[in-house]
């Protein structure tokens, strides 16, 4: 099978080697896939860099969730051949490859009624999403958000599931393209943070009231913003540090306004709670198979196109989603 391989810790785009390997073989509970679609994920960048959190150990296949058919199963592992899955990937034997293995406790079936690509797609992003307004926002009907990033992966998917559960959506993304990308994801106010004061346009929008839900992926000096448009009672969901910088959150200004800093780690869930999980997925592959959206997709690349996708995507010069076909 065709793969790409970090042979030597680094930027991908410079040191990712194309290799043709045996299919690798699954483990106890562990299923092998034929892929048909493995999104671009910031945190792969900084896993072929050595700087994420789970550091292997050179040589690996990177591509950390990926869908595809099934094509052999480990010993107890809950599914067979033929069966359509999605879900994360076995350390080192991961998506940027024509067959990967996947953690059989982990993975998610996949409706006939929506395609593997769409599946590919949705699953960091959406599932974020779920986890962050749903599970731990307590998002509810005619609520008010405020998503940054918004153009993002991330970001994109929690404007469609906000206006899917209808509330009022203000998002904020940097250029003029971007922004436009936001309005056509249903978004009730656009702000692009380059050019624009984000405070001044959601207080104005607001009536100087604030929003229930900030949505945050970025962090840095945004988060000093947004803490100060959370309304009475709000809560402030942290989505990660797209930004580079983890901020500090003064506790007096949570105690005066009397909202919450909601931690947002789905990935958490695995191991010490799927119910959540399975839940999160069943619904989100009902709304899709119902149109209640379409996960966002920019662009889709072959095996030759790897490295330059994941050089865009470090360069935030993608919108929604990137999805590697390496069939192509």
């Amino acid at each position: 099978m065709r793969t790409w391989q970090i042979n030597t810790l680094g930027d991908p785009w410079e040191v990712l080697e194309a290799a043709d390997l045996a299919p690798p073989q699954p483990g106890p509970g562990q299923v092998r896939v034929r892929v048909a679609a493995t999104d671009l994920n910031f945190a792969d960048i900084l896993q072929c860099q050595g700087r994420y959190q789970v550091k292997l150990d050179p040589p690996f296949t990177p591509g950390m969730t990926s869908a595809g058919v099934v094509t052999a199963v480990g010993p107890n592992a809950a599914f067979a051949v033929g069966d359509r899955l999605v879900g994360p990937t076995v350390n080192g034997s991961g998506g940027y490859a024509e067959e990967a293995l996947l953690i059989g406790e982990l993975a998610q079936p996949v409706p006939a009624d929506i395609t593997l690509e769409q599946a590919a797609a949705g699953y960091v992003t959406h599932g974020t999403a779920w986890f962050a307004l749903h599970l731990r926002g307590r998002l509810a009907p005619g609520e008010t958000v405020l998503v940054l990033a918004g153009a993002g992966g991330v970001g994109a998917a929690a404007i469609q599931l906000a206006k899917a559960h209808g509330c009022w959506v203000a998002a904020a993304a940097g250029g003029p393209e971007k922004t436009a990308v936001c309005k056509d994801l249903g978004a009730d106010l656009v702000i692009d943070y380059n050019s624009e004061d984000l405070y001044e346009r959601v207080m104005a929008a607001t009536d100087k009231r604030g929003v229930d839900v900030v949505y945050d992926p970025v962090g840095g000096d945004f988060f000093n913003v947004a803490r100060r448009l959370v309304a009475w009672e709000g809560r402030l969901l942290v989505i990660g540090f797209a930004s580079g910088d983890i901020p500090q959150a003064p506790m007096n200004h949570t105690l005066v306004k009397n909202y919450d800093i909601v931690g947002v780690h789905m990935g958490g869930y695995r191991g010490r709670n799927n119910e959540p999980l399975e839940r999160c997925y069943a619904q989100l592959f009902e709304w899709m198979a119902a149109d209640r959206f379409e996960p966002l997709v920019s662009s889709k690349i072959g095996f030759a196109e790897l490295p330059n996708g994941l050089l865009a995507l470090s360069q935030r010069g993608t919108t929604g989603r990137v999805l590697f076909h390496p069939q192509r």
